[in-house]
């Protein structure tokens, strides 16, 4: 890894530690205030909305104008989103925090992911490294955020702080570290596309490996959900403070990272779509094993233990994702696959808030647990094209 991508991996860890950390934090002060479940789910719905609706004006902006004033813009809103939750601390205001959050991080990675790929794109196996040492990022960040904002939660009260406004103000901090990262980034020359007649996003759906990962992206994705949306409330169902239940959430996210250190070293000898079918079936069974835990120790180790499960798919799937887009609409297939994703996100969330109520936070683990190790055999066909079509 050279300075310039470490310099990026940086900027890329403060925006999204900004997003983590208010998605962590805004809804235990819901909680904490009397809200529902299902409330609860609709604020961490929010934070995918803004996503959905930029990604793809996000990433043909991102395509014609690079890394650097995609970022800039990314960290004045997710600045102002934390500081509005700083100063008034009330659930319709988090709601803004949220979207205004979650869609500077969205338009700031879809701007960092194209940079990378295409410094990168001479062979799949640097392709699978460079997509590996990027996605460190938001594993750190999914760490650093609800660390902080967990032990500000739960300490700053000694000092006579309100722990939530000060989690927050440390949020509004972290964006303005990523331009710092970022400011003296290169930027590359454009890509021209060949002549011919304007092309819609949704065109790249007519190609079968890019609906398969689509598809698998968006199975996966909505694990990432249910983990992110039922710890803290299997945390505060058995009385745990907030700083474990952050604690427990970081080693998730140590987990995920350390996975994509060692995929570095064997990443020549990896297949896409045999890691990700995997990872989908180990997913499978942790989600059937995690409600029956009771206590902060076993769900931490099976924190770890799905880190490293998910934690070795976003890589695999980057790879594949720009070697079966054209280089000129890298940015627009970035944005489509976030909003894809994040449009189960927006959804998901609220779905689970209710069906909560009625199946519990454990039957949540056992549908999604279900439906990902259904959908293996569907990691495994990923890379195949559709007969007659060139390769």
């Amino acid at each position: 890894m050279n300075r310039a991508l470490a310099r990026l991996i940086a900027g890329q860890i403060c925006v999204h530690a900004c997003m983590t950390g208010m998605r962590m934090a805004a809804p235990l002060l819901a909680l904490r205030q009397g809200h529902s479940a299902a409330a609860v789910g609709l604020l961490l719905a929010l934070f995918a909305l803004m996503q959905v609706v930029l990604a793809l004006p996000a990433g043909r902006y991102v395509d014609r104008h690079g890394l650097k004033r995609p970022i800039g813009y990314a960290v004045v809103v997710a600045c102002l989103g934390a500081w509005l939750a700083l100063l008034w601390p009330i659930f319709a205001v988090l709601c803004l925090a949220a979207l205004m959050t979650g869609g500077a991080t969205g338009a700031a990675i879809i701007a960092l992911q194209r940079h990378v790929g295409r410094t990168a794109a001479h062979d799949a196996t640097q392709l699978k490294q460079v997509f590996s040492w990027l996605a460190i990022g938001p594993a750190a960040s999914n760490f650093v955020g609800p660390f902080l904002a967990g032990q500000l939660i739960d300490h700053a009260g000694s000092a006579g702080i309100d722990g939530f406004r000060a989690a927050f103000a440390l949020m509004a901090v972290l964006p303005l570290l990523t331009w710092f990262w970022v400011r003296n980034a290169v930027e590359l020359p454009p890509v021209i596309a060949a002549a011919g007649p304007p092309q819609r996003a949704w065109d790249l759906m007519n190609e079968l490996p890019f609906r398969r990962l689509l598809l698998v992206n968006w199975i996966l994705a909505s694990c990432w959900d249910v983990h992110t949306f039922a710890v803290p409330l299997l945390g505060h169902e058995r009385g745990m403070s907030a700083s474990v239940i952050g604690s427990i959430l970081g080693a998730f996210a140590i987990a995920a990272a350390v996975i994509r250190l060692l995929m570095l070293l064997v990443a020549e000898r990896l297949r896409e779509r045999v890691v990700v079918a995997g990872a989908m079936l180990v997913t499978a069974l942790l989600f059937a094993v995690y409600p029956l835990l009771g206590t902060a120790l076993g769900m931490g180790l099976c924190s770890v233990l799905l880190g490293f499960a998910l934690g070795s798919v976003q890589p695999m799937v980057m790879s594949l994702l720009h070697q079966i887009t054209p280089a000129h609409r890298h940015g627009e297939a970035l944005g489509l696959r976030l909003m894809v994703i994040n449009a189960s996100s927006v959804f998901m969330p609220m779905l689970f808030g209710s069906a909560g109520t009625v199946i519990g936070v454990g039957g949540l683990f056992w549908v999604i647990g279900a439906a990902v190790g259904g959908g293996a055999w569907l990691a495994g066909r990923m890379d195949e094209r559709e007969p007659g079509k060139p390769v």
